[in-house]
């Protein structure tokens, strides 16, 4: 699909293993097997024993006194918008999910405890097993923009197209009370239950019931099934997505309860993208089966005309539109990657700076709560300087801190921790979609702040690892110095209550906690106060905003 990669990036799109897999533990299979006895199951015994129930008033109205009457222009134009967006935010969701292919009820995502995984690979219990490598590839006929470890750039197009589609939703509630639109989907009495059950019957036994012009009016299972979609779906959608996000659950922690956790949510989330995926499937058939033309005029052209393929041809060319934007939407995404990473940081990046950015983070979390697993994620420092210190458990390591500071300072791990110790529980975002929690002691950046005495102009901290990025060259990230501030801001030498292991980061590793985790540099060697991040790296904040297109904000 015209793209073109070098020699490294080849390697890590096109891994050797792409095999497809899913694997859902048993226990869902009995709840999923539950649901559709209880709803199928029932609807065929109901049929075979008791037959058809009669088919509710069906409403076949064609006379234009009928109100509401037809579909008025706001409304056509919103649900062709609706299409379009959702079509992007499923398929760079999928994209996304790719980079962790596993769900959970839990927080700690401790490997075999998902309920459902994207991959044939069990995690191996005879080596370290890094969350990098547990990433998938997915096509990108499926997946925006496909590929494997592209979760940077798919969530740009996810956060991108969120808050047009909200947006969108916003604006088609407003006119849908405000106008008489509303009686097509909110039902006007509890009748609607039973009536839409007859017709959920027919529906499933193969009996199609008579259908009613939707022009003027829908049956009762059409009404139930678009009140949720409109009223149910999309809150949950925006409430799940919220709860995954580690700005919102350090600050309001009632939104990821109210899925039980942050993976809870995040499970949620995708039941929520399968019921949208779902609906849309059996809207369209429903479409095509029950009067092309006709329903095509009605929400095209807003005429109930059921001879004139008008509708037909636009509806196609909106279809062809979505399809070719998908292709463009590609080469965007490999040809033109900044544009797209500056686009996403300037819609999501303002709305957060003047929002949830102003609150600061809490602590939610007790001893009880840390996670008997942490998933390792980053390339382990192959410095021969690292690996000498780490032979002395860090005796000779000195943090350099420099810049432009009035008192540049090289603080041994004593040294450090001499200054004091702060500790904190809380729980871990990574970008990939795992999550862990954990407890991290260490020492508030503040102190280092007051220590240094950075000058008026700085803006940035910037931090540098003894490891590497994904393509190579050294792993750092720059926070603003108002994050560094933050409460839970700190240099950590200890996780759950021992001494930071090699694995997770140390001699020290940085914790942020309103950020994601790829900001949380591990294995620091050095820190820098700046005016800005333009003249470090290649200037976009980070080794993974650098070379992975990740997000320039990073506490979404």
């Amino acid at each position: 699909m015209f793209t073109s990669f070098n020699a490294a990036e080849k390697e890590v799109r096109y891994p050797a293993d792409r095999r497809m897999f899913i694997g859902i533990k048993p226990y869902m299979l009995v709840i999923l097997f539950a649901l559709l006895l209880l709803t199928v199951g029932v609807a065929w015994l109901q049929y075979l024993v008791w037959g058809l129930p009669p088919e509710p008033p069906s409403a076949m109205v064609g006379a234009p006194t009928v109100s509401p009457s037809g579909f008025p222009a706001w409304l056509r134009l919103s649900h062709w918008v609706n299409f379009f967006f959702l079509v992007l935010i499923v398929r760079s969701g999928l994209s996304i999910l790719a980079d962790h292919p596993r769900l959970y009820w839990n927080n700690g995502c401790s490997p075999d405890s998902e309920w459902i995984r994207f991959t044939p690979v069990k995690v191996p219990d005879d080596r370290v097993w890094t969350a990098k490598e547990d990433a998938r590839y997915l096509n990108p006929v499926a997946g925006l923009p496909g590929y494997r470890h592209s979760v940077g750039l798919a969530r740009c197009w996810h956060f991108i197209a969120v808050p047009f589609f909200l947006l969108n939703g916003a604006i088609f509630i407003a006119l849908l009370f405000f106008t008489d639109q509303w009686k097509r989907l909110v039902p006007a009495s509890w009748r609607i239950i039973p009536e839409s059950w007859n017709v959920f019957v027919h529906y499933v036994t193969f009996h199609m019931p008579a259908e009613p012009n939707g022009f003027y009016n829908f049956n009762a299972l059409q009404q139930v099934s678009y009140f949720v979609v409109v009223f149910v779906l999309a809150p949950v959608a925006l409430l799940s997505g919220m709860g995954m996000s580690p700005a919102i659950e350090n600050r309001f922690h009632w939104v990821p309860k109210l899925f039980g956790n942050r993976q809870g949510a995040r499970s949620v989330h995708f039941f929520v993208m399968l019921a949208f995926v779902g609906f849309t499937v059996i809207h369209v058939a429903l479409v095509l089966i029950t009067g092309f033309s006709r329903n095509m005029n009605h929400i095209i052209a807003g005429t109930d005309n059921a001879v004139s393929h008008t509708g037909i041809y636009v509806g196609m060319g909106i279809f062809f539109f979505t399809v070719a934007f998908g292709f463009l939407a590609h080469w965007i995404s490999w040809q033109r990657p900044r544009s797209l990473q500056y686009a996403e940081a300037t819609i999501n990046g303002t709305l957060w700076r003047i929002s949830i950015n102003k609150f600061h983070p809490r602590s939610f979390y007790k001893q009880e709560d840390i996670s008997p697993y942490f998933w390792v994620n980053g390339k382990m420092p192959g410095s021969a300087e690292w690996r000498k210190m780490a032979e002395d458990d860090f005796k000779e390591y000195k943090l350099k801190i420099g810049g432009l500071v009035e008192k540049p300072l090289e603080l041994s791990l004593d040294d450090l921790k001499k200054l004091g110790m702060e500790q904190n529980i809380t729980m871990h975002h990574c970008i990939q979609g795992w999550s862990g929690i954990a407890e991290w002691g260490g020492l508030p950046i503040k102190t280092i702040i007051e220590l240094v005495k950075p000058h008026a102009s700085v803006t940035t901290v910037a931090f540098y690892s003894f490891g590497e990025g994904l393509y190579g060259g050294t792993y750092y990230d720059t926070h603003s110095i108002d994050n560094c501030l933050k409460p839970q801001s700190i240099l950590a030498w200890e996780m759950n209550y021992k001494p930071l292991s090699k694995e997770h980061g140390a001699p020290l590793r940085l914790r942020v906690e309103n950020q994601l985790g790829y900001k949380m540099v591990k294995w620091i060697s050095s820190i820098e106060f700046l005016e800005t991040a333009r003249h470090t790296g290649k200037g976009y904040g980070g080794k993974n905003e650098d070379d992975e297109y990740y997000d320039l904000l990073a506490d979404s």
